[in-house]
């Protein structure tokens, strides 16, 4: 059974940095992809951004590219979201999931979901 669970979400101040992480259990991870995800209050859950276990590659949304970076620790089977230069539009439920595709963005293509970690980031 494929747990992932989330931690390190805070209150933070706008033009805070913060790293949330992600630790996979129960699984094979070398044969998935990890995105993180977004969810603000009254909006749609967002892709952030994905990262392949095996290569390290990794794609981003454009709302937090040059922001945000995705990293993983095999030995940990844990991935993390490196976050800067917050803003209050960065407000949301940050939730990882692993996918068995690579450079899909929707949802639906993830097969295993956290329960998420809040980050309000205050003005």
């Amino acid at each position: 059974q494929v747990q992932l669970v989330e931690s390190g979400g805070r209150l933070v101040q706008a033009g805070d940095s913060l790293r949330l992480s992600c630790v996979a259990s129960g699984g094979t991870f070398s044969r998935y992809a990890m995105g993180w995800f977004r969810q603000a209050p009254g909006k749609e859950r967002e892709f952030v951004a994905a990262i392949r276990w095996t290569t390290g590659s990794t794609f981003y949304a454009d709302s937090v590219k040059g922001r945000f970076t995705i990293s993983r620790d095999n030995a940990k089977n844990t991935v993390y979201l490196q976050m800067n230069s917050l803003h209050p539009e960065d407000t949301a439920v940050y939730c990882c999931a692993a996918s068995f595709r690579w450079l899909v963005t929707a949802p639906r293509e993830y097969n295993y979901w956290g329960q998420g970690t809040q980050v309000p980031v205050s003005s």
